[in-house]
């Protein structure tokens, strides 16, 4: 499986990704395993049919805009709704491993956005909304 470095433009820190694919057309899927280092994390970003994310290691941190920052664990299974503008990461302690999963709308698996600023990545932990 080839490995590349997660690009500087989406990415903070040191993340990799393994097995990216794409299947053709008629199929939408498409994934890939992402490996973020302590500290590492993506830019903002929304996908248009959302997002399904495996958690294989370690300990993360997501947030959908205006919602509470939220951590999660290896064995967890996260979904983003729809055009829901979010990141995710690892925290600074903790590498953290996800396989994800998402399908592309009109050929676009992803709308990527601004970087999370250090201010919005170390604000405290939230509380899950009911």
């Amino acid at each position: 499986m080839k490995t590349i470095d997660g690009p500087a433009e989406y990415f903070t820190g040191k993340v990799t990704i393994t097995g990216q694919f794409q299947r053709p057309d008629p199929s939408r899927v498409g994934g890939a395993i992402v490996r973020f280092e302590p500290g590492a994390r993506t830019a903002w970003h929304a996908h248009p049919a959302g997002q399904t994310l495996i958690v294989t290691e370690g300990v993360g941190w997501t947030q959908i805009e205006g919602g509470p920052k939220l951590e999660f664990r290896a064995g967890d299974i996260l979904w983003c709704p729809a055009e829901h503008k979010h990141w995710h990461g690892a925290t600074p302690r903790d590498a953290m491993t996800h396989i994800a999963i998402q399908e592309s709308v009109n050929g676009t698996p992803v709308t990527w956005m601004e970087k999370v600023t250090e201010e919005q990545y170390l604000a405290p932990l939230g509380e899950p909304k009911a």
